[in-house]
């Protein structure tokens, strides 16, 4: 058994890695924060190194499981960043989904989708530890896990091809993490455009009594909102080291947890009775729902990082558990009473939805576009790390940190040019939870349980529910993208709907009217 074999001293590059978690614990948690994603990361710099150097470089198997005297992250910590990953402009645009599927059907799908992502977190989990066992290394990423299972699989193709998933896992963590940027884009540039246009109207109201009428006049397109945030986004994510943001990200932090006791303070004054909204809603809008409530769920790129990290890696599942109950709890809760307080009228976020003409409403929604814009830089880490060394290898060294700031400011771009090209909240949250999130979060998961596990006589429960999810998944990516796309391109058709409801109702007060009288 491997236990009994003798320990070998860690690594140098082991040991500095171990010291710099230490000085960050220190620093405070909040470095954690925006260290964590790191290990995404590290993943990368192993492809150069032979099979026989890997092994040598990584630690006994044992160090997997308990870090003993080496400094790594406590559970409140854990717990800390399994709440700060999952909780983000997903979770304002929950009342939305509900609305898109139903006040019956919203929160029941919303559960079931909760559960399985968190049994996929589970899953992954379990297969890392496995592998990591079985390929004798201490620790794998969310890429080198598939990489690792499509290895030991039962498939000589995949085996021959197993890169691939490393490929195909870093592909859609760019997408995804892009995705969020490009979410990010566009709730800075609705909320401070109601920001804005509220405290033009209320100083309109106070000079002039017509103010309906100047304040459609003073009225900006969104897009040009969206540009003004360019070049101060650009200068964020010219800030190499997020160390450097550490205090900015506890204000982040802070600014976030405060908007949101203040919206929910605010949405349980007034609930509309849940019978006079709809039980169920069409299928058509369904998969918009899908693509929401998966988007939400967008923590699982982190799960592994952290639970590589953690002090006592056997209290992680019981850290999964409480952190993603949490999580769930807001999720549910938030997004039924939003909907309950709003009915129809909600919007892509909830903030949105808030008075204009009261100061403290308009205060959440620049609080929380401050925390909002802080975590743009993080997100924009990952794809950062991934994409700018594979450029900078191919330029001459005093290039170098040119290069990179071309390539830093060019990829803000892209995030700002899909958020100018889908200037809708819901829309782009959907697009990508249904293309990014759905793979990473319910599709690779039970699959690579299956590759992990063959071996070890898999009953057919576990094989029929890994199948099921990964259906789920598939038909959820493949909806999901398919409507959300058909809203893109053909926006009219929402329009024409909205403008003809308006029309009867406003032909039914007509005659309403005129029977009274």
């Amino acid at each position: 058994m491997r236990s009994s074999s003798p320990r070998r001293p860690a690594p140098h590059w082991r040991k500095g890695e171990r010291r710099a978690g230490a000085e960050m614990d220190g620093a405070g948690g909040e470095e954690l924060d925006m260290e964590v994603m790191k290990p995404l990361i590290d993943e990368q710099n192993s492809d150069g190194i032979s099979d026989e150097e890997h092994e040598n470089n990584f630690l006994p198997v044992e160090k997997h499981y308990q870090l003993e005297n080496e400094e790594g992250i406590t559970f409140i910590q854990t717990l800390t960043h399994l709440l700060k990953g999952n909780i983000g402009t997903g979770l304002l645009g929950l009342p939305l989904a509900i609305k898109n599927a139903g006040i019956v059907i919203g929160p029941i799908s919303l559960v079931f989708i909760g559960v399985i992502s968190v049994h996929c977190m589970h899953i992954l989990v379990r297969c890392s530890h496995c592998l990591c066992q079985r390929m004798k290394k201490s620790s794998l990423g969310y890429s080198d896990t598939v990489s690792c299972a499509m290895e030991v699989g039962p498939l000589t193709a995949l085996q021959k091809r197993a890169s691939w998933g490393r490929s195909i896992v870093d592909f859609f963590l760019v997408i995804t993490q892009l995705g969020f940027c490009s979410v990010y884009v566009v709730f800075l540039a609705e909320n401070v455009k109601q920001v804005h246009e509220g405290f033009l109207e209320n100083k309109t109201a106070s000079i002039n009594a017509s103010a309906t009428s100047s304040s459609e006049k003073r009225s900006t397109d969104l897009r040009i909102y969206m540009l003004c945030f360019l070049p101060f986004m650009i200068l964020l994510v010219f800030i190499r080291d997020l160390k450097s943001l550490s205090f900015l990200s506890l204000l982040a932090n802070l600014s976030m947890a405060v908007s949101l006791v203040i919206i929910y303070q605010y949405i349980v004054r007034d609930i509309v009775d849940p019978r006079k909204l709809p039980p169920v809603v069409g299928w058509k809008k369904y998969p918009l729902f899908f693509g929401t409530a998966i988007f939400a769920f967008e923590g699982i790129g982190v799960v592994l990082p952290l639970e590589n990290r953690m002090k006592d890696t056997t209290r992680f599942p019981q850290a999964l558990n409480i952190g993603m109950g949490i999580v769930m709890t807001l999720y549910i809760s938030l997004a039924t009473l939003g909907y309950l307080r709003f009915g129809d009228e909600i919007k892509g976020s909830i903030t949105l939805n808030l008075p204009q003409d009261v100061w403290l409403y308009q205060s959440v929604k620049i609080l929380y576009s401050f925390g909002i814009f802080v975590t743009y830089s993080i997100q924009y880490y990952v794809p950062a790390e991934i994409l700018i060394p594979a450029v900078t290898s191919k330029v001459e060294q005093k290039w170098k940190l040119l290069t990179e700031l071309v390539v830093r400011a060019l990829l803000v771009c892209s995030t700002c040019a899909v958020a100018v090209l889908i200037p809708r909240l819901d829309l782009v949250i959907s697009f990508v939870g249904a293309v990014s999130s759905s793979t990473l979060a319910l599709i690779l998961p039970p699959l690579v349980e299956i590759l992990t596990f063959y071996k070890e006589n898999l009953n057919l429960w576990t094989i029929f529910k890994d199948i099921f999810i990964a259906v789920i998944g598939v038909v959820g990516f493949l909806t999901g993208t398919y409507v959300t796309v058909e809203e893109i391109i053909y926006p009219a058709s929402t329009v024409i709907a909205n403008t003809t409801e308006s029309i009867s109702l406003d032909l039914n007060a007509t005659n309403l009217v005129v029977g009274l009288k």
